[in-house]
């Protein structure tokens, strides 16, 4: 598989499981054995998702990295990881969530950062 494509596909993975482990905990209370569990116990599950997080985004930076031989700076690998991070969310909140909505303020906010996606990338 080509560096750039595993890289982002390994960044995307590593989102997924970010995203669940910062604001999955918060749909516990309509999961009935996850209802009653406390703070500590919602941070171990935490850290036992965001573990999975660093098992990918670890060896996207190793691999993405032009140091390592890799297509992308640090300042590209860093924006490309928040921009799939804000659309991980987004579909998170939507899909997940079901009770957030996407406004005109969010779509030009991601326009922005496409923005911020093409400056880092010109040469």
């Amino acid at each position: 598989m080509p560096k750039p494509l595993l890289t982002i596909l390994l960044l995307i993975l590593s989102n997924i499981f970010m995203t669940f482990a910062w604001y999955g905990h918060l749909k516990f209370k309509e999961i009935q054995p996850l209802k009653s569990f406390g703070l500590w116990a919602i941070i171990l599950i935490s850290w036992g998702l965001a573990l999975f997080e660093y098992i990918f985004q670890v060896p996207a930076n190793k691999v993405g990295y032009e140091g390592n031989g890799g297509p992308f700076n640090l300042w590209q690998l860093k924006v490309i990881q928040e921009f799939i991070h804000l659309t991980v969310f987004t579909l998170f909140a939507i899909f997940i969530f079901k009770t957030e909505t996407l406004r005109i303020n969010h779509i030009i906010g991601f326009l922005l950062l496409i923005l911020a996606v093409y400056f880092l990338f010109k040469k």
